[in-house]
């Protein structure tokens, strides 16, 4: 970590909540899911919040958005991708359960239209969760491929402003790995984009500067990390991160969703010890999932 730069401390929005996950900035507000409810969950900046809609699905889900405003939402266990339409039903947008059977996790949509959405991927070695996860693409007329494999527990993914690259979180393997993006939306020049030491990569963000806001749940921090691995500021907390974005009137908020964490096995509970918190920055956010993304 740079010597100028010293963990700071995260100040309290809301708290009460199971698990908040994907966390995006809409209309104003921070939307998230809360996962073990069913719940979207939408919190302005002054801390009131309010449940948008319920989800027929516990956990994993995540959301984003089309350029025309609809929302999508992965519906992991269920291997659906849904589309809320104007009259708020929910429609499959995409049907993922042909390209595996294993649950799916986080979506980004990026400037094109493009979705991505990773997890999948093979069934997990006897006494382990997860699997090697994909990510798949499904493009604007709705053509769907894998593009990606051997994702070392594939988790919060994010695009540069310029939609040439995309960086996702590999938890497992402790690094953040980075793809060139073709014309068509696939993806090659795999490379490790950062290797995080001791540290485990949840829910990520990219700032103006092309750096990396990643959250980790056992470390109980959030991180800015610079292309090739430099640590240059940090959010202390005390309980597990499970994601972050950049937000806010003008993007230098840096909002971090947490939560104590008690394994696998008591994900879905009775306990409330979620939290959205916030941390002022001085570089906005940027690229996508993004707080100035048009009509999203």
């Amino acid at each position: 970590m740079s010597s100028s730069n010293s963990a700071r401390k995260a100040n309290l929005v809301i708290e009460g909540l199971a698990f908040g996950e994907s966390p995006r900035w809409h209309d104003g507000r921070l939307w998230l899911c809360n996962w073990g409810t069913g719940e979207i969950v939408a919190v302005d900046e002054g801390g009131k919040s309010e449940v948008m809609l319920k989800v027929p699905v516990v956990l994993p889900y995540s959301i984003d958005w089309l350029p025309d405003g609809r929302l999508l939402v992965v519906s992991g266990r269920q291997g659906l991708l849904l589309r809320r339409e104007a009259d708020g039903t929910l429609a499959t947008h995409a049907d993922l359960r042909g390209l595996s059977k294993n649950p799916w996790n986080e979506i980004v949509v990026d400037g094109r239209g493009n979705i991505y959405v990773n997890g999948g991927g093979p069934a997990p070695a006897p006494g382990e969760h997860f699997g090697p996860g994909t990510i798949v693409l499904i493009t604007s007329d709705g053509a769907m491929r894998q593009v990606a494999e051997d994702i070392a527990f594939a988790n919060g993914m994010a695009l540069t402003p310029d939609n040439r690259t995309l960086i996702v979180a590999e938890s497992h393997a402790k690094r953040l790995t980075a793809f060139d993006i073709a014309t068509d939306g696939g993806l090659s020049n795999r490379r490790v984009w950062a290797d995080l030491g001791n540290d485990y990569p949840d829910g990520i963000c990219i700032d103006a500067e092309g750096c990396v806001w990643y959250a980790d749940v056992p470390n109980r921090h959030c991180i800015r990390v610079r292309e090739g691995g430099e640590k240059i500021d940090a959010v202390e907390v005390d309980r597990g991160c499970f994601a972050c974005m950049l937000a806010g009137g003008d993007g230098k908020t840096l909002f971090i969703l947490a939560a104590e964490w008690r394994g696998f096995e008591h994900m879905v509970s009775d306990a409330r010890t979620g939290q959205v918190l916030s941390a002022a920055v001085s570089v906005p956010g940027a690229g996508w999932p993004s707080y100035a993304s048009g009509t999203r």
